[in-house]
């Protein structure tokens, strides 16, 4: 048994916290395993590159433990589609993404989101980045993270 405890996660967003990517996964997995189990504690200012699940088809679900994020959905063009906002005491409390659904998060507050998805786990397979989308560490996914973080906070108000 392995819980996960608020000291967990305190010290997972200390780590993310001195990452130059803003974030730090901890899995409870193996790669090899059919079930990848994970959280992923984030920060604002990260950028997760929008991506999708198939080819294999692969549903992930994510749910937060702490602090807030934005769950975002985007078309196959690119278009944002639905914007969720994920908090543990909020209305939305997880997301079931199907396959072949480009998404990705943004950290609205320091936050902690479990993450469960198919494994098990093979680097060139696992996910497929939007081919609209600026990849993370270019110098295009400052800006493009910024218009995301512009448009959920229209949604907020």
């Amino acid at each position: 048994m392995r819980p996960i405890t608020q000291q967990l996660i305190d010290s997972l967003i200390a780590q993310a916290a001195e990452s130059p990517r803003r974030r730090v996964p901890y899995n409870f997995h193996r790669y090899d395993e059919p079930v990848q189990r994970m959280i992923n504690a984030i920060l604002p200012g990260s950028y997760i590159t929008p991506h999708k699940h198939e080819n294999p088809d692969k549903v992930e679900l994510i749910a937060p433990l702490v602090g807030r994020a934005a769950l975002v959905h985007f078309s196959d063009s690119g278009d944002v589609q639905q914007i969720f906002i994920l908090d543990p005491n909020g209305s939305t409390r997880g997301v079931d993404i199907p396959p072949r659904v480009y998404h990705n998060f943004v950290a609205l507050t320091p936050c902690a989101v479990l993450e469960i998805i198919q494994g098990p786990y093979h680097p060139d397979t696992h996910k497929q980045f939007a081919p609209w989308a600026p990849h993370e560490g270019t110098p295009e996914a400052v800006a493009y993270l910024r218009g995301l973080e512009e448009q959920i906070t229209a949604q907020l108000i």
